[in-house]
């Protein structure tokens, strides 16, 4: 199939970026993805940005250009329709990255699902709709590795050439479901930066505060052993995991060692412990000194909250088994809580909350007033 294709166009100074502004500034859509390296190094970045036009396919390397602002203008421009293929990821990338902001945006993962597809990757809805085969293989490749094989190339260039067919192809069958409405909000609302989650702060060991199966005396050690291992992963720029895993550092938290052989019985490697066994056992040690830790406390939920929540999930998956959908099309996650806190008494209650969504407001607007209604009476 690649063979068929012209090959695509590497933009890796700002006169090649400038030629490709010039074609796709006056494209009323454009085919978008990412590949980036999180697999491979400490801190993730995006280490290709593919585009597409009708007629030509663009590889833009990030890691040559170290200016991509001028792209910016581009993502932001309401009269271009920007097409991705599950573009959450794609967008908090570029958002981490370049401090892009999106409009008019189409993902069509997204279309897929609204209209109840199951298998809902860019390779199976390819396959279905045109039986083109995607070598998927390449997807956890190192990205950020130059140069690029053939094979990469070929594989990158694929994740955008065939967007725009597919665009067509869902969109026509969501107008034909009465679904396209709905599409359209879903697309706004992935345009908007998402505030709630919480930047990293480098204390990744927070992550484990939640456990249960762990004293405070383990957590503290744990933390210890965690803050080591991200410095080590830093240092060799590598992901944490590649260092020690989890599991591991887990074990030596409940068990702290005294000695290298301990280390070997929780399950680290000769080369590991040749490498960072003294590192681990000091860090060990001050975990076993360290004054305690004190977990964050749970917010605990009413009783009230807890059954308006239990009745709204239910609800929304019953719905989408008579629609052959997954529960979240019809009540995405970002509206449970704040209904389930602050249950709206009345239709215009509702539309403020999910002043995002009318369709599904005008939908199910009634039969969502009711279920929280009857989750107070309970």
């Amino acid at each position: 199939m690649s063979d068929t294709l012209p090959p695509p166009v590497w933009v890796n100074t700002p006169a090649l970026l400038r030629q490709m502004l010039a074609d796709l500034s006056a494209q009323p859509r454009v085919a978008v993805d990412t590949e980036s390296n999180s697999l491979h190094v400490f801190r993730e970045q995006v280490c290709l940005i593919q585009f597409s036009s009708p007629r030509v396919d663009y590889l833009v390397d990030p890691l040559e250009l170290t200016d991509l602002s001028a792209l910016a203008p581009l993502f932001a421009n309401p009269q271009i329709k920007k097409i991705f293929h599950a573009a959450e990821y794609d967008l908090i990338c570029l958002r981490r990255d370049f401090n892009f902001d999106f409009v008019n945006l189409f993902d069509t993962m997204q279309a897929a699902r609204i209209l109840g597809y199951r298998a809902v990757g860019l390779d199976s809805m390819l396959r279905q709709k045109f039986e083109i085969i995607v070598d998927k293989r390449h997807q956890k490749a190192n990205w950020g590795a130059r140069p690029l094989t053939e094979d990469q190339i070929h594989y990158a260039r694929f994740d955008t050439h065939y967007l725009f067919a597919l665009r067509d192809v869902l969109e026509k069958e969501l107008m034909a479901a009465d679904r396209l409405a709905l599409a359209l909000e879903d697309f706004a609302r992935a345009c908007l930066p998402d505030e709630s989650k919480p930047r990293a702060n480098g204390n990744s060991w927070e992550r484990f505060a939640a456990r249960k199966d762990m004293s405070l005396r383990e957590f503290t050690a744990l933390a210890q052993l965690v803050k080591w291992r991200d410095s080590e992963a830093e240092r060799l720029n590598r992901p944490p995991y590649k260092v020690v895993m989890d599991d591991i550092l887990i074990a030596l938290a409940k068990n702290p060692p005294q000695a290298k052989e301990d280390l070997s019985a929780a399950g680290l490697s000769e080369r590991q412990i040749h490498l960072w066994g003294d590192a681990l056992l000091k860090a060990a040690r001050r975990g076993a000194a360290a004054p305690l830790l004190t977990r964050k406390k749970q917010e605990v939920k009413s009783d009230a909250f807890l059954r308006r929540m239990e009745k709204l999930k239910t609800w929304r998956k019953k719905i989408g088994e008579q629609m052959k959908v997954e529960s979240d099309v019809i009540l995405p996650k970002p509206y449970l809580v704040p209904l389930c806190e602050f249950p709206p008494k009345t239709l215009d209650d509702l539309r403020a909350t999910m002043k995002e969504s009318p369709t599904r407001v005008e939908r199910y607007g009634e039969e969502i007033i009711k279920i929280l209604a009857d989750g107070r009476k309970n």
